[in-house]
């Protein structure tokens, strides 16, 4: 390993395999994730696995259980509504601090995330396509330059990102984006208040049409 690269913890690196196969839909709600059986499957002690399940369990992806297992946890209706009325406020403020304080870099970093988006979603990766949209949102609170809100925002990132991937209209979102996107851009922050609120909307008619096929 020569100095510039990074060494990642094992710990580190099973907390991200499997938040992505989480968030992801790989593992489903209510799937056990057994500390023996895990370690096994990638080739890792059970302490990795352990600190991986504590990280997971405080960002609200996993349910602990008795002694050395878990379980993919089943948001209710109730943890939806709960985070979408919290997430709504933050990405309102956030949007429109964005439009105000972006910089250049940061908006080429958005227009980034917003091709990356775009190309996955009209080439029917859903994976790639809510990945990017959810790295889109985060770099919005990015470019809104504050510290509060970005310390606000890691704390939610996970159940967030979740939230952000349950939808279907993969190029509906994304153009959606797009016109968000053009909004920051021109500094035109009433355009952005008035996009966003409908972006809310929608992203809140997706989910629940999603939840309802799933459970239909």
């Amino acid at each position: 390993m020569t100095g510039s690269e990074r060494f990642t913890p094992e710990s580190e690196r099973v907390t991200r395999q499997l938040r992505d196969e989480i968030l992801d839909g790989v593992r489903q709600p209510g799937s056990r994730l057994v500390e023996r059986e895990l370690a096994e499957s990638l080739g890792v002690s059970r302490l990795p696995v352990r600190d991986a399940l504590k990280t997971l369990v405080a960002e609200g992806l996993v349910t602990p259980r008795p002694r050395t297992w878990a379980v993919v946890r089943e948001f209710t209706p109730s943890d939806v509504a709960d985070l979408d009325e919290v997430r709504g406020v933050l990405e309102t403020l956030a949007f429109r601090l964005a439009a105000q304080r972006h910089t250049r870099e940061g908006l080429r970093r958005l227009r980034a995330d917003l091709d990356r988006e775009l190309d996955a979603a009209r080439a029917g990766d859903a994976v790639g396509a809510r990945r990017a949209a959810a790295d889109f949102h985060q770099t919005v609170i990015s470019l809104a330059a504050n510290e509060l809100l970005s310390e606000l925002e890691r704390v939610m990132r996970s159940r967030v990102r979740w939230l952000l991937g349950q939808h279907d209209d993969l190029l509906g979102i994304a153009e959606e984006h797009e016109a968000l996107y053009q909004a920051i851009a021109d500094r035109d922050v009433a355009r952005v208040e008035s996009l966003v609120l409908n972006h809310l909307a929608t992203s809140r008619a997706a989910v629940q049409d999603h939840r309802t096929r799933d459970t239909g």
